[in-house]
């Protein structure tokens, strides 16, 4: 008999994991609660350091899932625990009985508009890093196509590392996402100024510190360290910032075309609802717990449940593909333990 594996996410997390649990043999049952496969990594342009199309990392995974049952459009509506196993009932009917679960519920960017100093949502030419990423895919969104003439800005650690906006933790990913897209914006716009703002720049992974070496001597891309202070529009529209440049030792006023703002990872709303289903621990953070943050990262402290990418925190792609496949042999192990 063919085992049921339940995955609950079809983002690349998900997508890899199930791929990699039909080649050891066991049945995946992959469950999306959108209409698409990809997650996050389907609505983005360009990946970080090698700008290698997004697109072509969630075709590769998809093109090599004939076998997975994938059930779109789908919630989990509840989860009862049986003696050795679960009975998941999915919000189109179908009733699932399962020894493991596996969670790919990813996370959700920080709604910007929760910084009301940054004016997203109330200056036009204010906004964030996912609607810039839009842009890049489709090309159509007037606040970019019809302003941008002189000089774009970027602010780092929106909602990331911010006790008032309750989340002290780094997002990981928003320091190299703003050098992307601050080369992208250069490379559609070569004649406009691009300003980083930053508190410190974290490029901890490979050929990350080329890639922001090469958006300031190739590209001509300006990094001010220091907190924007105040965001304003003036009666043109063009968005007025004013900072302090920490390392020259002065105020900065600039007046730009297009602020756009780094929103950063959050956990997703849906975990605390599934974690109460299955009694899973829930990090401080609002994330799903790991069993510890060291050697077992990718299992939980209840049986037969386990986890992969950044429902457990922020991460990278190559991490969060590497952790669906390192979940897949560890239910192996699992299985095969029983």
């Amino acid at each position: 008999m063919v085992e049921n594996i339940v995955i609950v996410g079809g983002g690349i997390a998900g997508m890899e994991a199930a791929r990699q649990l039909l080649k050891l043999g066991y049945s995946p049952i992959l469950i999306e609660k959108s209409g698409t496969l990809g997650g996050h990594v389907a609505k983005w342009n360009c990946l970080f350091p090698d700008l290698t199309p997004a697109r072509d990392i969630v075709d590769s995974l998809v093109s090599d899932m004939s076998g997975v049952n994938v059930f779109l459009n789908t919630e989990i509506a509840s989860i009862n625990r049986l003696r050795g196993s679960y009975n998941i009932m999915l919000t189109n009917g179908i009733s699932v009985i399962t020894r493991i679960i596996l969670f790919t519920t990813g996370f959700s960017l920080f709604d910007a508009s929760k910084k009301e100093e940054y004016g997203y949502g109330v200056y036009n030419q204010v906004i964030t890093n996912g609607d810039l990423e839009q842009w890049f895919n489709n090309g159509n969104d007037p606040r970019v196509d019809d302003n941008v003439r002189s000089a774009v800005g970027f602010v780092h650690c929106v909602g990331s590392r911010d006790e008032k906006a309750r989340n002290p933790q780094c997002s990981k990913v928003c320091c190299i996402t703003a050098v992307k897209q601050a080369i992208e914006m250069k490379q559609k716009f070569p004649d406009i100024a691009v300003y980083c703002f930053y508190m410190d720049l974290r490029m901890f992974g490979k050929k990350y510190e080329d890639f922001y070496i090469s958006a300031q001597k190739d590209y001509g891309v300006r990094f001010i360290r220091g907190r924007v202070s105040e965001v304003a529009e003036n009666i043109e529209g063009k968005v007025i910032v004013k900072a302090e440049d920490t390392l020259a030792g002065k105020p900065v006023k600039v007046t730009l075309d297009l602020l756009v703002l780094m929103a950063g990872m959050v956990c997703n709303p849906d975990c605390s609802k599934i974690a109460n289903m299955v009694s899973a621990p829930l990090d401080s953070d609002g994330f799903f717990k790991s069993r510890d943050n060291v050697a077992n990262v990718i299992s939980s402290s209840k049986d037969g449940i386990f986890y992969a990418g950044a429902c457990t925190g922020p991460k990278t792609v190559p991490e969060t593909l590497a952790e669906a496949r390192s979940a897949a042999l560890e239910i192996h192990n699992y299985i095969s333990a029983i």
